[in-house]
């Protein structure tokens, strides 16, 4: 479709460099093409082209002093792509491979992602290069204090309201809030992942695991299947990997795997929950420490891992769960899940698998929940912390609960039908970009020339 092909070939000229970023837009705009055929509207008001461009852009610097007296330099960004349907909404992540192109493809996948949640929330994104590793709780609060005291000029509670993701938890939340109130004197909902005693949300650090297991169970439901008993594999060591194993065992499955950085443990008994715990949120250690627990569990350094993937994908199993980072999951990968027996693969991270990866699930017909669609459950709790946040109230664990468990069948329910109106029942790839494209792209035509 030359139409498609020329806003991609445009966009690579004004955004030079950003190959992730590329790859998103051009994974939705290929998947979109049924409805920019079928309905002239999109094209007439250029919609496409307007919704690869940000609204706005932030760089900025960010200057700090280690413990050793020595300012360290880092760079910052915002990107707040889009605000048809609502506020920006989307996380900050503290990472060295933190570059433009990163940022941007983080907030293009938020529009459509936070669309699908049925709430009002735009898409956004942000960020810094700063790692976090190793740094002392004194060196990550000067960290973010100098972050926030150039991003605070350009959010509020009804404008931007930013939260957590990689490098970025309740510590640094809490360190950034406190900046911003320093800074403004007013205590609003600008941040959400807060702490629960000043203004955060229960559910709030389970969300995004928990919501990529209930997406998991409505794919497999509509297929008369369960989770129930399935081997399930997951990779990431972070918030979603531990919660999406907690929820699988509260499902009845049995999660096999995990991994971080430095390697991946496979323990076919499962993966031992209080002490993964115990190794990355309170000792912040590596999983090579899990298996002087348990020395029948396997761990496999990343120098062994096959070249053409990555290990935790190379177990039998009948789920997977990609929940640490965007191309994790190769299509050598993909290959070796379907081979060994997978039926169904949740994203618990954003843009998990490569487009290579994604066509062999497509083409097995395997329930396949692409990351817009099944890790939606963090920011959809965001949005709910907000909700709180604004009437001054404070839900139970299981009311906000059941609204993540009704936000995600909702999701389902949107992504599945639009797939079928578009004659690809099993194609949620499609159904997730149509249906959180068309809400976004029909408020910016109503909307007028903006």
């Amino acid at each position: 479709m030359p139409y498609v092909h020329d806003t991609l070939a445009r966009l690579q000229k004004s955004s030079p460099a950003q190959t992730e970023f590329y790859q998103a837009a051009e994974e939705v705009l290929e998947s979109i093409r049924p409805l920019l055929d079928s309905d002239k509207r999109y094209r007439e008001a250029s919609i496409v082209e307007r919704i690869v461009e940000p609204e706005r852009q932030i760089m900025f610097r960010v200057t700090w002093m280690d413990d050793q007296g020595k300012i360290q330099v880092n760079k910052g960004y915002r990107i707040q792509f889009n605000s048809a349907i609502g506020p920006y909404k989307g996380g900050l992540r503290f990472h060295p491979s933190v570059n433009a192109g990163i940022i941007k493809f983080l907030g293009f996948e938020q529009i459509f992602k936070n669309s699908l949640t049925g709430l009002a929330i735009g898409g956004g994104k942000g960020g810094s290069d700063f790692n976090p590793k190793g740094r002392s709780d004194a060196e990550i609060m000067r960290f973010c204090q100098s972050f926030m005291s150039e991003l605070y000029r350009h959010i509020g509670d009804t404008i931007d309201v930013p939260a957590g993701d990689i490098g970025v938890g309740g510590r640094e939340i809490g360190y950034m809030y406190g900046q911003y109130k320093r800074l403004t004197g007013s205590y609003e909902g600008v941040l959400t992942g807060k702490g629960l005693n000043w203004g955060g949300s229960l559910v709030r650090t389970e969300a995004t695991g928990y919501g990529a297991v209930y997406f998991a169970e409505n794919m497999l439901n509509s297929r008369n299947d369960s989770l129930d008993g399935k081997t399930c594999l997951v990779s990431g060591a972070g918030n979603v990997a531990i919660y999406t194993i907690e929820k699988l065992y509260q499902m009845g499955a049995l999660p096999v795997t995990c991994s971080d950085s430095q390697g991946t443990i496979y323990h076919a008994d499962g993966i031992d929950l209080p002490l993964l715990k115990d190794l990355k949120e309170v000792r912040r250690v590596s999983l090579e420490e899990y298996v002087k627990a348990h020395p029948k569990a396997r761990y496999i350094p990343v120098a062994d891992y096959p070249k053409d993937g990555h290990a935790v994908w190379r177990f039998e199993a009948q789920a997977a769960f990609p929940s640490a980072t965007q191309n994790e999951l190769t299509a050598a990968d993909a290959k070796a899940l379907l081979a060994n027996g997978v039926v169904c693969v949740s994203e618990g991270a954003n843009m998990p698998s490569t487009a290579e990866a994604v066509d062999l699930f497509l083409d097995a017909r395997i329930a396949y929940g692409p990351g817009k669609a099944a890790n939606a459950g963090g920011v959809a709790t965001s949005q709910l912390e907000m909700a709180q946040n604004a009437s001054m109230t404070r839900w139970t664990f299981e009311e906000v609960d059941t609204r993540l468990q009704g936000i995600m069948k909702g999701i389902f329910e949107r992504s599945h039908e639009t797939a079928k109106e578009f004659d690809q029942p099993t194609n949620l790839v499609l159904g997730a970009n149509i249906a959180g494209f068309r809400k976004v792209a029909d408020a910016m035509i109503q909307q007028g020339c903006v």
